[in-house]
């Protein structure tokens, strides 16, 4: 008599994953405007264009689109089963684009392609390389992004089958930046309703901006924004385990920090409408429940798109602290962060001009 199938999913190790293979994830989700208002009640963003559809429909939008920072965690909350279930950690980002506007109503799905192996050197784990594509329902491409995850192994010191580390571009070029923006009619766009006076030509390279909020991070919270993701990691949910871990309590989805800064730079960063890349992004340390945040940007670059005269972009860093304020503007001294440094990450927005 054959053994019996398994039918439960304990997700991947290491060895588990093959150079080139696509994974098609589950589960299809249609995203609603219950979706929304669960977001913004967990994080309280205030950009017009999302959270107005008057707003969004006089600057040509069919209605007010999903915050980008929303479609993101949902493509990426379907790879979680098949890609990090076993993850020791969450290690970057980069090369991420957002190339169609979402809309309550849109249903989306994900896959992904292994596009890169490396085993540790204590041979316990290794990295793991994907390519993630997010589609509408109509098989457009919204988003696509690339992550390293650094996985389990199932058993420890056996030899990897394959390596190769990918070769990813360390900023999302500005002529690659408009196509998650429809054409925008600038008389439309009011400054007061958006809720601040300075478009795009008033930044520039090299200005610092101390967004001075902070926000609590309650442990409902953080578990509720995973669940919304459908993000099944373990580490988030699982206290019973995690006093076995490192830190021996549940961490806080990295995801959800980004939310919280991208949140907070509202204040000096009011009219950055639209992510339209994520050129680099790095989770420096945990955060916890019962931490505050608080986010300072620095404006690394301004560009102005090919053939666009209403909107340009700011290439920004996004740097978040845990319970120490940024009026210093913490952030590195040769490798190493100053302390209480969680996030930093690299990103460019679109402003009206």
């Amino acid at each position: 008599m054959s053994e019996p199938v398994a039918k439960t999913n304990p997700g991947r190790f290491f060895e588990d994953f093959n150079l080139g293979e696509t994974i098609v994830h589950a589960t299809p989700r249609t995203v609603t405007s219950g979706d929304v208002s669960l977001y913004t009640a967990l994080y309280g963003p205030r950009f017009a264009v999302q959270s107005s559809d008057a707003f969004a429909k006089a600057l040509g939008y069919p209605a007010a689109p999903i915050d980008d920072l929303l479609v993101f965690h949902i493509v990426f909350g379907k790879t979680v089963p098949d890609i990090s279930l076993n993850a020791i950690a969450n290690l970057g980002y980069a090369d991420g684009r957002f190339l169609r506007p979402v809309f309550p109503g849109d249903t989306l799905s994900t896959t992904s392609e292994v596009i890169g192996l490396k085993q540790t050197s204590a041979g316990d784990a290794g990295i793991v390389y994907v390519r993630s594509i997010g589609r509408n329902q109509q098989a457009e491409i919204v988003l696509s992004y690339a992550r390293w995850v650094l996985v389990r192994k199932r058993q420890p010191g056996t030899p990897a089958h394959a390596e190769q580390v990918p070769e990813l571009p360390k900023a999302v070029l500005p002529e690659e930046l408009g196509q998650g923006c429809p054409a925008i009619e600038l008389t439309a766009y009011d400054d007061a309703l958006a809720g601040s006076p300075f478009r795009w030509g008033a930044y520039a390279a090299g200005e610092q901006i101390d967004h001075i909020d902070g926000m609590t991070v309650e442990e409902a919270e953080h578990q509720i924004a995973t669940r919304l993701y459908q993000n099944t990691a373990k580490v988030h949910f699982d206290a019973y385990s995690a006093r076995e871990s490192r830190f021996g309590k549940r961490l806080i989805y990295g995801g959800h920090v980004i939310s919280l800064a991208r949140a907070l730079s509202f204040n000096g960063l009011g009219n950055a409408f639209h992510i339209a890349a994520i050129n680099g992004g790095r989770h420096v340390s945990p955060l916890f429940a019962g931490d505050t945040v608080f986010a300072w940007s620095q404006v690394l670059e301004a560009a102005e798109l090919p053939g666009r005269s209403d909107v340009g972009a700011l290439r920004l860093r996004l740097i978040a602290t845990k319970n120490r304020p940024c009026g210093e503007f913490p952030l590195q001294h040769g490798d190493q962060y100053d302390d209480g440094i969680i996030l930093d990450f690299d990103y460019w927005a679109l402003l009206p001009r």
